[in-house]
């Protein structure tokens, strides 16, 4: 395909508390932009503040697609993002606007600038059952060992705490007898269906960062994310994905009289600096990320700049 006929498409990325729903708007404002949201939380309804999610004030009327869209107690997977981030793009190119992807979720962002095709896959019946059953026998960290022996690169990306993604990573395996990295490697076109510019926010100042995120969880606490991690908490059977995410499940045990909440705190923002961390690792393998200082006073401002020239190559 003619590079000139592929569709533009701008992504916005980097780890957590840099500030991506800001530049977000300030280029879809500039360009005439729509949103599409690629952080796997943002989407489930009723979970705002522990998700960081955009607030109607922060958009400045600008459409953000893949936000809200989805109950608590359902699932959504990398191959339904691409599905459903492929049309949007159809449709916002067609109203003469440019897609701008936003969010820190690095598997949905790379899979969908990729290309990557997800093939229909149906498991044998019973067998999500069984690895359910074998959890709540085994505990997660055996689940997550025969990961690894089976899938070691699948493994490396899936934190051990992660039981959602480590049994869905082992029922393909066990259906497929193949390993994801292969059906991954299967499944990239021969060449990519979009142009794309990617803009990295990072601090190049660590500690920059790690006090962002502090306060961050500070001021969630101040904007109600206990009684919203409260609500997971009394939910965590029906809502399996949010009971595993950063944000949540590190108040369960205050909730079960275990642990005083100071603690539980410092716990969540450590696990937001690891998450960062892991966030940082991804980007940095994606080819073409141009790495913008986020704390820069004219970040907007090169990052305006560096789309105008994206766009004009078109």
């Amino acid at each position: 395909m003619d590079a000139s006929c592929k569709h533009p498409v701008v992504a916005v990325v980097g780890p957590t508390a840099t500030g991506k729903t800001a530049l977000g708007v300030a280029l879809a404002r500039r360009f005439s932009g729509e949103v599409i949201s690629c952080d796997s939380m943002q989407i489930y309804q009723g979970l705002d503040v522990g998700t960081a999610k955009v607030t109607p004030e922060e958009t400045c009327g600008i459409p953000h697609h893949g936000v809200d869209i989805l109950p608590p107690d359902k699932t959504f997977s990398v191959a339904d993002f691409t599905a459903m981030a492929a049309a949007l793009e159809q449709e916002i190119t067609a109203r003469g606007n440019l897609p701008i992807l936003v969010g820190g979720t690095g598997l949905y962002v790379q899979s969908f600038l990729y290309g990557v095709r997800f093939a229909e896959e149906k498991s044998p019946a019973g067998l999500r059952e069984q690895l359910a059953a074998e959890l709540a026998e085994k505990g997660g960290a055996a689940m997550y060992e025969e990961l690894r022996r089976a899938d070691p690169e699948a493994a490396a990306a899936i934190h051990p705490n992660n039981q959602v993604r480590v049994l869905r990573a082992l029922e393909h395996y066990r259906a497929t007898g193949r390993r994801l990295s292969e059906q991954k490697a299967d499944s990239l076109p021969q060449e990519r269906p979009y142009r794309s510019l990617i803009l990295g926010l990072d601090f190049p100042d660590r500690a920059a960062l790690y006090r962002r995120i502090d306060l961050r969880v500070d001021k969630m606490l101040e904007a109600g994310l206990l009684a919203e991690a409260e609500y997971v908490w009394r939910s965590r059977e029906r809502f399996r994905t949010a009971a595993q995410a950063i944000g949540y499940k590190e108040f369960f045990p205050y909730f079960e009289g275990t642990a005083p909440l100071e603690a539980c705190t410092d716990k969540l923002k450590q696990a937001s600096r690891n998450y960062a961390k892991r966030q940082l690792t991804w980007f940095r393998h994606m080819d073409g990320v141009v790495w913008l200082d986020a704390g820069a006073p004219d970040a907007a401002e090169t990052a305006i700049h560096q789309v105008s020239e994206f766009l004009s190559k078109g």
